[in-house]
């Protein structure tokens, strides 16, 4: 058998291997998408494959939709080039459920496939087309939070940036200057409405895309690039940036999923590395959790993706929604947890909810310190939230996720994973932040990571973090078992861009030196340290 629309055309043998196969007719919804497209996506990664075009998929398959997807991808070519063309823009998906089952499905709804480059003259005269369509409804991305970014951490513009901003729309270089040029495309027919959606994993997403577009078209018309009106475009009701909230793991191609469908004698399903490292196969393997928030905000309309499991409402419901999962029931959890898997020398962050204290402690994080000054957003309940990502998300063997990729630039998360949720209780008529206990656990925790020796007294590597040559000369003169100097990690613990506020006024620096020093006691104190915590 083999990934092509000719290939799953033998539905008994796929059927028989246990597959389910798209229930609509892919040539006709590929002509209604060529005619009068709907819904394009910049960003033809994993997530993408694995969450909108499946939701898309089953909307299809009820008749619900009679258009597809349009994918673009504007960073790594060789996605579109050598995954999406060769089958026919068919993929597996692979769902591991936490029972220990899964379910394999085939997703054709994804039915035209682009390289974003200005270059390719084919290519980018069909994305001018698709973006002169009335029919046009929105333009969504999952090209990850930096792809957002104009300058880099020195406030310097970054330099394919800055060419466009001086060349203008004709022929850009960068991601967000050719997504922003077909805009002005759109604007020049008859300025068409649109929602301009990303659907990336980061706070107030939708504003990022914004500032972004309304930087460019403000350099374009400044410099006489563009029409002045271009700028009135995209601040009025006709172009929208809603923010979303989006949870759904999906890990790399696992060769032990590769393997799986070999077996059921499929080819050509070996996964690339492109040259730009990007990690890649025809299948991907996710999780069978996944949520969707947006607002409701669609100039020209929308499908009716609610019908799908997509959740719309207001802008600030999503903003609750994203501080509930951002602030207490998943992202402090992994944190720990990948903090305390790499010191414990864990492989796989399921495998961590084995460990009574580990269990205990994401569960005492989530329940009793993160609840209590969590805001409900009344589309979802915290309670309910937290229950399946502790009981059914994270203990799920099947997913490949790793504390050592989750521990990645944790300097940059712990402000808002617990900093926030200290303010709340500092804020609070009713709450004593010193009954905050396995927060402070966790900051002690980090620092003792920082010492890249595990609880056996063996040295590991520091995942990256972009201020590892900041904060850990703090911990370089600690050894383990010493009679060690705590006062060298003050200033460290009063930087409130890493902690979200400063700890010594928070009144958690000492639990927090304390914890260090049971941590740093001698091989296996981490452990022993964890037990008596969380007890």
């Amino acid at each position: 058998m083999e990934l092509t629309r000719k290939g799953i055309s033998n539905k008994a043998a796929w059927e028989a291997a246990g597959y389910r196969l798209p229930a609509f007719d892919i040539e006709a919804v590929a002509r209604n998408t060529k005619e009068r497209p709907v819904w394009i996506h910049f960003g033809a990664g994993n997530i993408f494959r694995a969450f909108q075009a499946n939701v898309v998929q089953n909307l299809l398959n009820e008749g619900v939709m009679d258009t597809g997807l349009i994918a673009a991808e504007g960073y790594d070519y060789e996605l579109i080039e050598k995954m999406y063309h060769p089958h026919d823009n068919l993929s597996i998906l692979v769902t591991l459920k936490a029972d220990g089952t899964i379910e394999k499905t085939v997703v054709g709804s994804i039915v035209e496939s682009l390289v974003l480059d200005s270059g390719n003259a084919a290519a980018y005269t069909r994305l001018k087309e698709i973006f002169s369509a009335p029919s046009l409804q929105m333009a969504s991305f999952t090209i990850t939070e930096k792809g957002y970014a104009l300058t880099n951490a020195r406030g310097e513009v970054l330099p394919d940036i800055r060419a466009d901003y001086e060349a203008g729309p004709a022929a850009p270089v960068s991601y967000l200057g050719k997504v922003i040029s077909l805009l002005y495309t759109r604007y020049q027919a008859e300025k068409l409405p649109i929602a301009m959606v990303s659907m990336d994993n980061c706070s107030h997403n939708g504003d990022k895309l914004y500032v972004a577009v309304d930087t460019f078209a403000r350099k374009w018309a400044k410099s006489g690039l563009v029409d002045s009106g271009f700028v009135d475009y995209v601040n009025s009701s006709s172009v929208s940036f809603p923010w979303t909230m989006i949870d759904k793991i999906t890990p790399r191609p696992d060769p032990k999923i590769q393997d799986m469908l070999k077996a059921d004698a499929i080819d050509g399903l070996d996964p690339i590395v492109t040259t730009k490292n990007t990690y890649a196969a025809p299948f991907v393997n996710a999780e069978e959790c996944e949520y969707l928030v947006i607002e409701d905000h669609f100039p020209n309309g929308r499908p009716a993706l609610e019908k799908g499991g997509f959740i719309f409402t207001e802008r600030e419901t999503v903003d609750k929604v994203e501080r509930m999962k951002v602030t207490t029931c998943l992202n402090p959890l992994h944190t720990a947890l990948a903090i305390f898997g790499c010191l414990l020398d864990y492989r796989l962050i399921s495998r961590e909810m084995e460990n009574p204290s580990l269990k205990r402690l994401a569960e005492r994080i989530g329940y009793d310190e993160g609840l209590p000054v969590v805001t409900n957003p009344g589309i979802l309940d915290p309670k309910e939230f937290l229950r399946e990502v502790l009981e059914v998300r994270i203990p799920n063997p099947f997913m490949p996720d790793t504390p050592q990729r989750i521990v990645t630039d944790t300097s940059q998360k712990l402000s808002i994973r617990y900093g926030e949720t200290i303010k709340s209780y500092l804020a609070s008529d009713t709450l004593d932040v010193s009954s905050l206990k396995l927060i402070p656990l966790v900051f002690a925790g980090w620092l003792r990571y920082l010492m890249a020796i595990d609880d056996n007294g063996q040295p590991f590597s520091l995942s990256p973090d972009p201020l590892l040559d900041t904060v850990c000369p703090y911990v370089k003169d600690i050894s383990l078992g010493g009679n060690n100097d705590l006062s060298v990690l003050d200033p460290l613990l009063r930087n409130a861009q890493i902690f979200g506020v400063d700890l010594f006024e928070a009144g958690l620096a000492d639990m927090v030196k304390d914890y260090f020093a049971k941590l740093t006691a001698g091989t296996k104190a981490v452990e022993k340290t964890l037990k008596e915590a969380v007890a």
